[in-house]
């Protein structure tokens, strides 16, 4: 009996549940049908109309295929996802690495190896800073190493423009950085002047700080001359000596005369003490 009223009231509740569903608004925004690469521009058999619950919106979606068609993407897609207005690119600003360069920016290529390159981790998305050390700069007595660009977007790893999804490092000759035309000029002369070093940095940190110049001599430690310790001589205290006393005794007949003469009363002139006595 108990079985029998459980699958009853189960199908009840199964029965409501669809109903529900069946009165469920839905819309239907773009889609991609396939796996599409960044840098693509859409065509009509890359999208299609999907449903989508009306009560969950999802900010940025279109409900119309010709608003995307022409546009290249972003960034890469997976089947049936969704697509966003800020996965489009500007209509006609080409394909591939060119989507991806924003309006009075620069993609700007550089030459990469193992050191340069923090051993193969310089992935499409990271930020770098970077470092030129110069020889031969007027007026230097030696090399000097010096922060000439600060967090940095590598737009490319060779050419590659999506990150590896496993993380994987990868060995480029040439990296692909996003300046600005000033920038631009900046890397393109410290390339000709010296070497050049990648310093990856954690996306979120954004903060640009004040980097002085490093020159060799702030790499050896300068010598200092050993400070004497002024000591205080105590020396042993020396009792003073007593100055000699001479005696001289007199007797004349029963007088007795006993005269004491001290170091200086040995000069003429200089009395010394008398003691009378008599016998």
């Amino acid at each position: 009996m108990a079985a029998i009223l459980a699958t009853a009231v189960t199908l009840v509740v199964f029965r409501r549940l669809r109903a529900g569903l069946a009165q469920h608004a839905v819309t239907q925004i773009v889609a991609s049908t396939n796996d599409l690469p960044a840098g693509v521009a859409l065509a009509a058999k890359d999208v299609a109309l999907i449903d989508w619950p009306s009560d969950v919106p999802l900010p940025g979606s279109l409900n119309k295929i010709d608003a995307v068609i022409g546009h290249p993407l972003l960034r890469s897609m997976g089947p049936k996802e969704p697509i966003l207005q800020r996965d489009l690119g500007v209509e006609g600003s080409g394909i591939g690495l060119s989507t991806k360069i924003p309006p009075g920016m620069r993609a700007t290529a550089i030459r990469s190896n193992e050191i340069v390159g923090v051993a193969g981790f310089l992935y499409p998305g990271s930020h770098v800073d970077v470092l030129a050390t110069y020889s031969n700069l007027p007026g230097s007595t030696g090399p000097v190493t010096q922060t000439v660009l600060q967090d940095v977007e590598i737009l490319t790893a060779g050419q590659t423009i999506e990150p590896d999804p496993q993380g994987k490092p990868q060995q480029v000759n040439v990296v692909t950085l996003l300046l600005s035309p000033e920038d631009s000029q900046k890397l393109q002369l410290s390339e000709t002047q010296g070497g050049i070093q990648f310093i990856l940095r954690n996306g979120t940190d954004t903060k640009n700080v004040d980097i002085h110049p490093t020159r060799v001599d702030q790499l050896i430690a300068t010598a200092k001359p050993a400070v004497a310790v002024a000591t205080k001589k105590t020396g042993k205290r020396v009792a003073p000596q007593s100055k000699p006393t001479y005696v001289l005794e007199v007797i004349q007949g029963t007088q007795h005369t006993v005269h004491k003469f001290g170091e200086s009363e040995k000069e003429p002139g200089n009395k010394g003490e008398k003691e009378q006595g008599t016998k």
